[in-house]
């Protein structure tokens, strides 16, 4: 019972912590703001305390210079994670947080926040004095809210206070950071190209008429996120590459090519074909035939919707395969009639 109420209590003083103290000059080698690397940030999960990350991630590949997007897992039952814990205190730093929050005391909290944190970590329920005989020996460990999902109800799933773990050991904790965690994160840091189809007639389509569908084999790359945790030497490369085009008419009057509108990766990892003069009547590989108007000033949305396959390899040797991402933007088609043509 004990235990369970110095936990609680723990939980409204992380909240307080975190209002009323600024990260400790310890953690200022965790932001990373330049082009090519990014960190998650910290803040609060529910009640309990959160840090900044040290995990680290790099874009690798060519989608630099384009519109980027993130991936919607294909399959609906998993996400990449909401929250983990990660190696956050030395016993020195640790005390030092404390020690600041002591020196930052309006109205007496930074004290009564400080003293609530010396029952846990100084008094020897669990630990005695933060550890301080163990510095070097091992690290802290504290929750960290993925930025992409801080909104998301499973943040609030990492709800420990700081625990201890022996360096080498690994946390008896389901949501300790482990190299498919660098991984399934990375997975949320993928930039891939914005959806952008090009398309034959491209001003206005006409009635009957396929209008030819494909995507630049140039922009549909390859691209790969690498996140890794400074001073461990663990890290995790996800790699996402193309592998499919799903279109949608945006009307039931409309018949797509392939049938079931899935235009697969060709070779030379274009999707589709361009339209070549010569071929207004042939039956495109990737398209789509309107068989009605959108009258005057409509259009029809056409969404189309490019499927990532998704893999991951670590330092440590272990990799797979995780679900398959998808991310597509709807453009607006115009098509036309011409009374000459028959329907």
């Amino acid at each position: 019972m004990k235990r369970r109420n110095t936990t609680a209590v723990l939980g409204t003083a992380a909240a307080l912590l975190i209002t009323l103290q600024s990260a400790p000059d310890a953690w200022a080698d965790r932001t990373n703001t330049s082009s090519s690397s990014r960190s998650a940030s910290g803040g609060r999960s529910g009640q309990n305390i959160t840090v900044q990350t040290k995990v680290r991630t790099t874009v690798n590949g060519a989608t630099s210079t384009a519109k980027t997007g993130s991936l919607t897992s294909a399959d609906t039952n998993w996400t990449p994670p909401a929250c983990w814990y990660e190696p956050a205190f030395s016993p020195k730093e640790l005390k030092a947080s404390l020690d600041s929050l002591r020196k930052y005391n309006p109205f007496g909290l930074g004290n009564m926040v400080a003293d609530m944190y010396d029952a846990y970590f100084k008094d020897g329920d669990p630990y005695k004095n933060y550890n301080l005989d163990k510095q070097g020996e091992g690290m802290f460990w504290a929750a960290v809210v993925n930025p992409n999902r801080e909104d998301d109800p499973e943040a609030s799933l990492c709800d420990k206070p700081p625990f201890w773990v022996e360096n080498g050991d690994t946390p008896d904790e389901p949501l300790a950071l482990t190299p498919q965690v660098l991984a399934e994160y990375a997975y949320d840091e993928l930039p891939v190209p914005d959806t952008e189809i090009e398309m034959k007639p491209a001003d206005a389509s006409t009635v009957n008429l396929p209008t030819w569908v494909w995507l630049d084999q140039a922009k549909f790359k390859k691209v790969s996120v690498t996140a890794s945790l400074p001073g461990t030497g663990l890290s995790a490369t996800t790699t996402a590459e193309p592998v499919s085009l799903h279109i949608e008419p945006g009307t039931s009057d409309a018949q797509t090519f392939p049938a079931s509108g899935d235009c697969t990766m060709n070779a030379d990892g274009s999707i589709g074909e361009p339209y070549t003069t010569g071929k207004a009547n042939e039956t495109p590989p990737c398209g789509v035939t309107y068989l009605r108007s959108t009258g005057s000033g409509g259009s029809y949305g056409l969404k189309a919707t490019v499927t990532w396959k998704i893999s991951w390899t670590s330092t440590t040797g272990e990799g797979g395969d995780l679900p398959n991402g998808t991310f597509g933007t709807t453009q607006n088609v115009t098509v036309r009639e011409i009374q000459s043509v028959n329907r």
